[in-house]
């Protein structure tokens, strides 16, 4: 059986982490912040954990990471 692709878009947007888990970044952090509160904007920096719906269609695409 031949080898599996790795999905190139999904392999530059998430980050195994120690534990197993996938961290991603957040949306709406790339313009019009002037419409955007102080605590919206601090709180989109921080990274998230994927869900675990979400987990098992990104695993499939990420065979090898």
């Amino acid at each position: 059986m031949p080898k599996m692709k790795t999905h190139k878009g999904s392999q530059k947007r998430f980050k195994k982490t120690g534990t197993g888990k996938l961290k991603r970044s957040h949306a709406y952090t790339s313009h019009m912040f002037a419409n955007k509160s102080q605590k919206q904007k601090r709180k989109l920096r921080k990274s998230a954990v994927v869900s675990s719906g979400d987990f098992k269609r990104i695993k499939t695409m990420m065979p090898y990471k």
